[in-house]
């Protein structure tokens, strides 16, 4: 009956009339209920709450979290407001239920994935950190196997209460939250600045245009494969998010034109775009294309759509005159006529990437080299109509700006110079980057030719070209005048030695980096050539080469050798008669892979390991 008498008490002392109602805990005293011990847990949870907000140090609220679920969840009910006599400047986070966060870049971070991302979790995460503030960053990436006990919208109004500075939020596959949560998160955390939802079916405009009518320094949005989010959500960041820099766009079905004409049209500060696999169609790109005069980086991805017109549009309407990144993927509107007026029109173009753009010829690339006059990059990646004139005259095209050429999986170029003639060809001395990767029609005549094109190659990257001989690669090394310093000779199993020996006297005093891995013509004579030259090298890979323990000796005997990285995977001729010459080069290795050695012993490498204590060693 004393007890019942200070219920009573409390909820007269401790219940100002301006409190909002708490969660109705109804409980009667019986005959049997006098009689047991008294417990703070009988208690109703807004005597509860009148008793944890009192309590302001950050270890002592952790501790009250640790107690049950029920103060958990009653003191993760507390907003940072409602705390008595808060505390500046305490110490270290301490966190409820062994949660910990870190800091980083000023502000308290804290990431939750798979099973460990729970609404108690998140309501620990809240109480632990509000003496300082709350969190300032949060990810929750979520896992469809165990969607019954994963975040819902009580977690999230949890950091909410708890978090009101926060400013940055990702969540990922979190089918539980709804546009509940994100409300709360909207009506507490006004400064939210980057917002990420992916894989979010139950929320709709209705939670996006929260956050954009709560949230104007909003400057970040990421929305991918949300179902339910449309125009309508889009239109409101439109209207209330003036600071919006970066948006990206992907597999949202009920975002269309309406809502991405609005919000191009209205906002001027957006200057990194994302649109994949969405149903716009050229309205969108004319948009972009006249508004969009603060924008430096645009990705266009799987824009069914999209026509040839949209792309034409874009360019000739000359608003892009700030772009200098353009990345175009799987867009069949791509055409040769769309690439030429993109040219014209983004004068300040200096990277450009075009993947699975299958109606793009040699024709639309020279063009659209002869008119970017700023570019620096170009990559090509799967598209089968650009031969090998369409890249030679690109290069030539590009004169003294162009940095650096990447070529992967180009079916249609073929090894044949017919129609060119060097007399004709302008050089192209500013490039200093050239990858080409698994073109198997590009061989031994055009290799020579960009060779003899560009004398300033410093990186070169020739991967899975089985058609490239000595007499193609040897001529371009020679033409090389500034020094090769990295490069992959990767799987061009038609290279001998004589290439490595000429790589290694003509450029052994800048090479760092030479991977040789799939060159099983390669032998110890290469690796004898590489010790005496090679003065730099610090990453050298020769899997899967014709090398023995003898070339490992030379590797070995040079005192002028400081090579950190080294891998020797699938050497079937090495034996367990290296070790004595792994652990003289070991003295400055930082990385050895022995995998697939099957001649070296397992006792030989447990040694290695020992030896070479400050070495990673893959076995």
């Amino acid at each position: 009956m004393e007890l019942a008498q200070l219920c009573s008490i409390a909820r007269d002392v401790y219940s100002p009339a301006c409190k909002r109602a708490r969660i109705s805990s109804s409980f009667a005293f019986n005959s049997e209920e006098s009689n047991r011990q008294p417990s703070i847990e009988v208690l109703p949870e807004e005597c509860l709450f009148e008793i944890l907000r009192r309590i302001s140090g950050g270890k002592e609220r952790g501790a009250c979290a640790s107690v049950s679920k029920k103060w958990l969840m009653v003191l993760s009910s507390i907003r940072r407001s409602e705390i008595c006599k808060p505390v500046s400047g305490c110490g270290d986070v301490e966190m409820a239920s062994g949660e910990s966060v870190e800091e980083l870049d000023g502000c308290l971070t804290r990431s939750l994935e798979g099973k460990k991302a729970t609404d108690l979790r998140l309501a620990a995460i809240a109480v632990g950190t509000s003496s300082r503030g709350g969190l300032g960053k949060l990810c929750i990436r979520g896992n469809s196997s165990s969607s019954g006990h994963g975040v819902t919208d009580l977690g999230l109004s949890a950091i909410a209460r708890g978090c009101p500075s926060l400013r940055t939020l990702s969540l990922w596959n979190v089918p539980r939250v709804s546009d509940k949560g994100l409300s709360a998160i909207a009506k507490e955390c006004h400064s939210i600045e980057k917002l990420d939802l992916c894989h979010c079916p139950s929320i709709t405009d209705e939670g996006l245009a929260a956050i954009a009518g709560s949230c104007p320094n909003l400057s970040s949005l990421s929305i991918e494969s949300c179902s339910r989010i449309g125009n309508a959500g889009v239109q409101a960041v439109a209207k209330f998010c003036p600071k919006l820099q970066s948006l990206s766009i992907k597999d949202c079905p009920l975002i269309g034109d309406q809502g991405l004409s609005a919000l191009f049209s209205s906002s001027t500060a957006i200057s990194k775009v994302k649109l994949q696999s969405l149903n716009i169609t050229d309205l969108s790109l004319a948009v972009v294309g006249y508004y969009g005069k603060s924008i430096t980086s645009l990705v266009l991805t799987g824009l069914q759509f999209v026509s040839e017109k949209g792309f034409w549009v874009m360019g000739r309407a000359k608003g892009l005159e700030k772009l200098a990144s353009l990345v175009i993927t799987s867009c069949r509107g791509t055409t040769d006529l769309g690439l030429e007026a993109i040219s014209k029109g983004c004068l300040n173009l200096k990277q450009i990437c075009l993947r699975k753009c299958s109606f793009v010829s040699d024709n639309g690339l020279m063009s659209f080299t002869r008119s970017a006059g700023c570019l620096e990059s170009l990559q090509l990646e799967e598209c089968n109509r650009v031969t090998e004139s369409g890249i030679i005259g690109a290069i030539s095209n590009c004169g003294a700006k162009l940095k650096s050429l990447s070529l992967v999986r180009c079916m249609g170029i073929k090894d044949t110079t017919a129609g060119l003639s060097l007399s004709s060809l302008s050089q192209c001395s500013s490039l200093r980057s050239l990858s080409i990767k698994n073109c198997p029609g590009f061989g031994s005549l055009g290799l020579a030719l960009v060779g003899n094109l560009c004398p300033r190659l410093q990186h070169l990257e020739l991967s899975g070209l089985h058609g490239v001989t000595d007499a193609g690669l040897l001529p371009l090394m020679r033409s090389c005048n500034a020094g090769l310093e990295k490069v992959n000779l990767s799987d061009c199993s038609s290279l001998s030695d004589e290439v490595v020996s000429t790589l290694a006297r003509l450029h052994g005093g800048s090479l760092e980096v030479l991977n040789l891995d799939g060159c099983r013509r390669i032998t110890d004579a290469s690796l004898a050539a590489i010790a005496e030259h090679c003065m730099f090298l610090s990453d050298l890979d020769v899997s899967r080469c014709a090398i023995t323990d003898a070339g490992i000796g030379y590797l070995s005997n040079a005192t002028q050798l400081n090579i950190q990285v080294l891998s020797l995977s699938g050497c079937c001729y090495l034996s367990s008669r290296v070790l004595t010459c792994l652990k003289r080069i070991g003295r400055t290795l930082v990385g050895l892979n022995l995998q697939h050695c099957n001649g070296i012993s397992s006792k030989t490498v447990e040694v290695l390991v020992e030896s070479l204590w400050r070495c990673d060693i893959l076995s």
